[in-house]
């Protein structure tokens, strides 16, 4: 199988259904096809060959929609950027993946123009939309070239599902970005993995809103396309828009960084809206609290699935899906299980184990880390083969997420390994303590962290972000968390802030966070 024919499939059963809706532009899926022809056509015949890297610099569009699936049409290899990256880290990016040529939105122009003497080897930049670009021999128009290019179907090129299609690369919160190499099998597995799991079909549609350059959203691509379903486009999150779009466009699922549906949920307008048409919402990206669990279902009143991944496993791991026997359960009893990270995913084998690699008990207590292996797991980093040893050995690979298992095989993550806290000899999850902080009525997001501390060694911290309107004091905070739960993992301090920072995918950064104090505090003992 390989990522074509997901496209192949759409134009041949479903030529007239709308496909894509990006704004006022709208696409059946023979509009679209023809649109991907021609610029398979346009790569081509700027030299682009099976093997070559073409990277997209882009927010939600069309174009990037496009973009995938020109690019696999020819064998070549995607490397989609993340735009909220600083210049050096996207010229490094360029570089280290041998990207030829950057497919770029006009808005990125100073980005491009701060690079110039840095990306000698890309050799053309195709700049969409209408703006006016640099008058320069490598830059093109998007739009014009495929006017240029035939509509006619593109030669199948000889791949198979082991060939390369993609290079996500991580944020780089361990160091130097990564290349998450992934293959065409990888992709259509999950893909087809994601439709057996989630039903999809051609009466879906699906709204892109968590980024198309991070997995949380990309598989979406090639799932939704297979099945016949229609993508609606929202170029940036704004949660207003995101509701109306909703609304305007009978959404009926997508999936989104567990910030964004906390911002949605207490959106001053959120009330104003129809979501009759939603019937799933799934979250993902990072651990979601029980209690924003609680106000999604309430708000949007269709079913939720928190889903967990990784770039490097293409990416769901685990769905907290029903099993239907636990249907019959108490409503409560059900909310506590669809807050689990879930069980494991249809296309992968997971473990939790402990140091000596053995399972742990089923108990919800001993907490090991999970690991595991299937067809959708990469075949490592790019051109980092020490780093692949270090993470995937003998076929499993190691997420460095640390987690409990129950009784009937739904796993919870209670934290990534290097944010563990420890603190006077006991160790404290910090999802266990954002978890109680989310129950306060005055906390809108949260992020807890170890913070330097000379008679603890660690000490937990709470940095909180304050409702509109709402007011809470340090100590009021503090007494709420250790009315329910052990003193020691109760924050020993909490500091307010306005915003918490973002990954480029919309995540809360809490490495950044920490980074902040604990640089504070080194500077203090040197």
């Amino acid at each position: 199988m390989i990522i074509p024919e997901t496209l192949k499939k759409a134009s041949k059963l479903f030529p007239y259904k709308e496909g894509v809706v990006c704004g006022e532009r709208r696409f059946t899926y023979q509009e679209f096809t023809n649109r991907v022809f021609r610029l398979a056509h346009c790569l081509t015949r700027l030299g682009i060959k099976k093997g070559d890297k073409v990277a997209v610099l882009h927010p939600n569009c069309h174009y990037f929609l496009e973009a995938y699936y020109g690019i696999s049409l020819i064998g070549a290899i995607s490397v989609p950027i993340n735009y909220r990256l600083s210049p050096g880290e996207i010229s490094f990016i360029l570089k280290d993946s041998e990207a030829k040529i950057l497919i770029v939105d006009p808005i990125f122009q100073k980005t491009i123009e701060g690079l110039r003497g840095e990306t000698s080897q890309i050799e053309n930049l195709i700049w969409t939309g209408d703006e006016k670009i640099p008058k320069e021999a490598r830059n093109l128009n998007y739009e014009e070239l495929i006017l240029q290019s035939k509509g006619e179907p593109f030669p199948e090129i000889p791949m198979d599902g082991e060939d390369l299609a993609q290079i996500y690369y991580t944020s780089g919160t361990t160091g130097r970005p990564k290349g998450v190499m992934l293959t065409h099998k990888n992709v259509m597995t999950h893909a087809l993995g994601t439709i057996a799991e989630i039903h999809l079909t051609d009466r879906d549609v699906w709204i892109h809103v968590a980024p198309l350059f991070h997995l949380a959203d990309a598989w979406a691509t090639w799932a939704i396309t297979w099945v016949g379903g229609t993508h609606v486009m929202v170029r940036e999150f704004d949660p207003k828009v995101v509701l109306e779009t909703i609304q305007k466009e009978k959404v009926t699922l997508t999936n989104l960084i567990p910030t964004m549906l906390n911002l949605m949920v207490n959106h001053p307008e959120v009330g104003r809206f129809d979501y009759s048409s939603l019937r799933v919402l799934l979250s993902g990206g990072a651990p979601i609290a029980p209690e924003v669990v609680r106000k999604i279902i309430e708000t949007f009143k269709c079913d939720y699935i928190q889903t967990y991944g990784m770039t490097e496993t293409s990416p769901y791991l685990t769905l907290s899906i029903l099993k239907n026997h636990l249907r019959t359960l108490p409503p409560e009893e059900q909310l506590k299980i669809k807050s689990k990270t879930g069980r494991e995913f249809i296309a992968v084998e997971l473990k939790v184990v402990n140091d000596k690699g053995e399972e742990v008990k089923k108990d919800e207590k001993e907490v090991g880390e999970i690991i595991v292996k299937g067809d959708i797991v990469t075949r490592g980093y790019w051109k980092l083969p020490e780093e692949t040893e270090k993470t995937i050995k003998d076929g499993w690979l190691y997420t460095g997420d640390l987690a409990v298992i129950d009784e009937e095989g739904y796993v919870t993550i209670v934290d990534r390994k290097k944010d563990m806290i420890l603190t006077g000899g006991e160790n404290v999850y910090s999802t266990e303590v954002e978890n109680v902080l989310y129950m306060h009525p005055s906390i809108l997001e949260c992020a807890v962290i170890g913070v330097p501390d000379p008679k603890w060694g660690e000490a937990v911290k709470g940095v909180v972000v304050l409702k509109p309107g709402h007011k809470a004091t340090e100590e009021e905070i503090i007494r709420f968390c250790k009315e329910r739960m052990a003193h020691y993992k109760a924050p020993k301090s909490i500091d307010f802030m306005d915003a918490l920072p973002r990954t480029g995918s919309g995540k809360i950064h809490k490495k950044g966070l920490k980074d902040k104090y604990w640089e504070g505090y080194e500077k203090k003992v040197h």
